[in-house]
């Protein structure tokens, strides 16, 4: 294990959760196009919430010598998020958007990370921003020719990173990173657990939406 780098251990570490999350139902039901757009505006809702956790942390950690280097604008969802949400639901949704407690108590985990613990941060920076440039592709293209967007555009801008037209070079940049990332062994264990945590809060904001819509014979 000493021998392997630091991102194919994370990469390693977390493939049993990444799983998990593939194979959640609720997922599953978006994925097997048997739930109405409502549960995807809902999902893209939560997602909103997650994101200005892990977007104001980065105002914070600009300068920080440890997450610093990861802050790359290019990855910045919110703003695509928010022109889907008013394409969903219309341009007063901030007026009716609610998290549910599953999305508060992993966004709220991410501020603690933000504030308290860079590395940390890092942890959930990389599980969220290279899945999403990863499978985030196979839900956008499921949206599209579920519910009709217009491809690569409104209802499905948080899955577009226009500003990156290599992903396959940034995520080897990015991996890049992750292997410099200062800190003792002690230090990369906890940032790996820190990586199994977000994809378990990650599982538990897609149970609670699999518990809202529930598939019905």
């Amino acid at each position: 294990m000493e021998s392997e780098s630091f991102s194919t251990l994370l990469r390693t570490a977390s493939r049993e959760q990444h799983e998990e999350v593939r194979g959640s139902s609720f997922i599953g039901a978006l994925l097997g196009r048997k739930l109405g757009v409502e549960a995807f505006a809902r999902y893209t809702e939560q997602l909103w919430f997650v994101y200005g956790a892990l977007e104001a942390g980065a105002r914070h950690l600009a300068a920080d010598p440890v997450a610093g280097p990861f802050l790359r604008p290019e990855l910045f969802r919110r703003a695509a998020l928010e022109r889907d949400l008013e394409h969903l639901r219309g341009p007063g949704w901030r007026r009716t958007a609610g998290a549910l407690p599953a999305t508060l108590e992993y966004a709220e985990r991410i501020s603690v990370c933000a504030r308290t613990w860079p590395a940390g941060y890092v942890a959930h920076h990389y599980t969220r921003y290279m899945g999403d440039l990863s499978g985030g592709q196979i839900i956008r293209d499921t949206a599209e020719r579920t519910w009709g967007f217009p491809k690569k555009g409104d209802g499905v801008r948080f899955y577009v990173f226009e500003e990156i037209p290599n992903p396959a070079a940034f995520k080897r940049a990015y991996c890049e990173l992750l292997d410099a990332l200062p800190g003792d062994r002690l230090e990369r264990q906890r940032t790996v657990a820190e990586c199994k945590r977000a994809y378990a809060l990650n599982n538990g904001m897609f149970e609670a939406l699999g518990e809202e819509f529930p598939l019905t014979a």
